[in-house]
């Protein structure tokens, strides 16, 4: 497909891992890189951004963003993965009725500390804390700072619970599960998780692997999302030749050469006649503000 650039919205399927995704979106685009921002276990579904070729210079301007979630809290069961794969621990002999389980739920809105859960892929002294807890081996892990902009809950029987979720980076939702099974005293496990939006891209606007092998080579090239999108929410700036070849070589560009006015620490997305290259951030130097390439595209 000659020289792949640009961003696949993968709607993962159930029971495969997000590297195995990648690396099967990463064959079909005949791509040389790929990566993706934000991993999904294999259980879950949903949007998993996949960038190609030079977009993989995108993901640390994507991986801060929030995500959007539907997930299904089931209560009156505790598990050592804190979701429905895992070995049961405890089985409560009652459920708390929907109003019980709402007030509850009330407290998980806004910043809260959540610990991250053993079977994760964070990292304490260099060693996955999921490979530790698949060794039998529990360490301490600090609580966190997350924000839960958006929790509701509809109940779908006496123990589940259809939970909308939308929140920050480094957020567990089955750890969320796991919290408010706890402050209910009856315990409680993701039973299913679907990510609907996560670095502005949607689940509308994702292909399953079925449809990208099914598809024709021009289809797949019309799949793809250009890296700039990542940036739409910055101002564009357009440069005539001459500065578009200092900011390419890594110059700054002055804003009054340019008859521009930004704030210190204000992000464009910069662009020539060829069209979108690189994102640039203003600073104040000796001889006034100007733009300073952070990446190249």
């Amino acid at each position: 497909m000659g020289s792949v650039c640009g961003i696949f919205i993968l709607n993962k399927g159930e029971g495969l891992t997000s590297q195995s995704a990648v690396n099967r979106v990463k064959r079909l685009f005949g791509a040389q890189k790929a990566g993706h921002t934000g991993t999904l276990d294999p259980m879950a579904t949903g949007v998993l951004p996949v960038l190609l070729g030079r977009a993989v210079k995108a993901s640390e301007f994507m991986l801060s963003s929030d995500k959007h979630y539907r997930a299904t809290l089931r209560l009156g069961l505790t598990t050592d993965t804190e979701d429905t794969t895992g070995e049961v621990l405890s089985r409560a002999d009652r459920l708390p009725g929907a109003e019980e389980v709402l007030a509850a739920a009330e407290a998980f809105r806004g910043e809260i500390l959540q610990v991250p859960p053993m079977y994760s892929a964070l990292k304490q002294n260099g060693k996955k804390l999921v490979d530790l807890a698949r060794a039998g081996i529990t360490v301490e892990r600090e609580a966190r700072p997350v924000t839960v902009r958006r929790l509701t809950l509809s109940p779908l029987s006496p123990s589940d619970y259809d939970m909308d979720v939308i929140c920050s980076k480094g957020t567990y939702i089955r750890t969320l599960c796991a919290d408010i099974g706890r402050a209910l005293g009856v315990g409680g496990v993701m039973a299913s998780l679907c990510r609907m939006e996560a670095a502005g891209f949607s689940l509308a606007e994702a292909h399953t692997l079925e449809e990208l092998e099914a598809a024709s080579e021009e289809e797949r090239r019309a799949f793809l999302f250009p890296v700039e999108r990542v940036f739409s929410s910055l101002p564009r700036l357009n440069l005539p030749p001459f500065f578009a070849r200092l900011a390419k070589n890594g110059a700054p560009i002055y804003q009054k050469k340019i008859g521009v006015s930004l704030p210190a620490g204000s992000r464009v997305r910069v662009a020539d006649a060829d069209g979108f290259f690189a994102v640039a951030e203003s600073c104040e130097l000796p001889d006034g503000m100007a733009f300073k390439t952070l990446k190249l595209f």
